[in-house]
């Protein structure tokens, strides 16, 4: 100290830090009304950055205040460089951490708002948190007087040894980020892999997929085994989908009936039943003279995937019930089997043998 410590500077710091206190204090109520007036615009970027704010802020607030205690006391100047080092980092680190936030939410909130984008994946959002990290960890060590060119060097040359320990990891961050880059797979879609996996896509970050299966499990799979594998997306092109339902009608069955009788039929599910596609123009395809019936091929337009076990199920009741008040005859499967009574057919002949010389022959 270049003077000795007084009542009057204690005073002077206390008030300096209540002043801090107090403003941070009044900013994050700001902030927090800021914060409900954002919540009702139809944009959530404002929601984002209002939310990093009120972090950021009032540690900044706090920050200056307590450098301001520390200006006032009679601090020697080692002693004082350390004290404004310390509150440096201090406030780059939580100006860090709001700008991964926003960083982070912007891009959320940008992949949400854009058609054909994956929206609410976490890999891009974890990417790019982690480079604004890493540039703020750089910016500290600058700060703190630590050269980071060696550093980068070092990191360059261990970067070769970590890839080839991390290849695994690495071939999964790649394919995940392939897997977004080619729009295949988006968040929301039903998709099913030739290895038997189905389901909806929860979500896609850097090193797996997690999708949700229609009895409410989820399913992981790493990525580099979702871009490596056959697989079946029923969102794309587009989420409406067909459904062949196969039905078969007796030979006596006037056809012309049969297909107007079935035609009503599907015009009334696609109009009554949840997830139809009201537009869907009814199709009756017959094509098969089965053993006992006239097979054929109903064609229904079904909203998105699951809704296909629903209308199904209706169509076959309603279907069901509409032949039997018409007439018209499902019959099943049957094979007549003749049993004829044959003449006796005798046992064959057991050969008789003889020894000679000890030895059995055959006469």
């Amino acid at each position: 100290m270049n003077r000795d410590l007084t009542l009057d500077d204690l005073v002077m710091a206390s008030v300096a830090l209540a002043a801090g206190l107090l403003a941070a204090f009044l900013l994050r109520m700001l902030l927090r009304w800021l914060g409900r007036h954002a919540s009702r615009t139809r944009w959530n970027g404002d929601d984002v950055m209002v939310d990093a704010l009120r972090t950021v802020v009032p540690w900044c607030a706090i920050t200056g205040g307590a450098a301001a205690a520390a200006a006032v006391l009679p601090l020697t100047r080692t002693i004082g460089h350390n004290v404004n080092q310390f509150l440096t980092v201090l406030l780059i680190l939580v100006t860090t951490i709001a700008a991964a936030r926003v960083v982070g939410g912007l891009v959320r909130t940008f992949t949400q708002s854009r058609a054909g984008v994956a929206g609410s994946v976490t890999i891009f959002v974890n990417i790019t948190r982690v480079m604004v990290v890493a540039l703020g960890c750089l910016v500290v060590l600058q700060t703190l007087g630590i050269p980071i060119a060696p550093l980068v060097t070092a990191l360059g040359v261990g970067g070769l040894a970590v890839a080839l320990a991390l290849q695994d990891t690495l071939a999964n961050l790649f394919a995940g980020i392939h897997i977004l880059a080619s729009k295949t797979v988006q968040v929301g879609d039903y998709i099913r892999l030739t290895s038997g996996e189905e389901g909806y896509v929860e979500d896609i970050n850097w090193r797996q997929t997690t999708i949700r299966s229609l009895d409410n499990n989820l399913v992981i799979i790493p990525n580099g085994k979702l871009a490596g594998t056959n697989m079946t997306n029923y969102n794309r092109p587009e989420q409406e989908m067909t459904l062949l339902v196969q039905v078969g009608v007796g030979y006596d069955s006037d056809l012309e009936h049969v297909e107007r009788v079935t035609n009503e039929v599907v015009a009334e599910v696609m109009n009554e039943v949840a997830g139809a596609v009201p537009e869907h123009e009814p199709a009756v395809r017959f094509h098969t003279f089965g053993d006992s019936r006239i097979g054929m091929t109903v064609i229904l337009g079904v909203g998105e995937f699951s809704d296909q076990y629903r209308i199904k199920h209706e169509f076959i009741k309603r279907l069901h019930r509409r032949y039997r008040a018409e007439g018209i005859r499902i019959p099943a499967p049957t094979r007549t089997v003749a049993l004829h009574q044959g003449a006796d057919i005798p046992a064959p002949a057991i050969p008789h043998q003889r020894e000679t010389d000890g030895a059995p022959q055959a006469l």
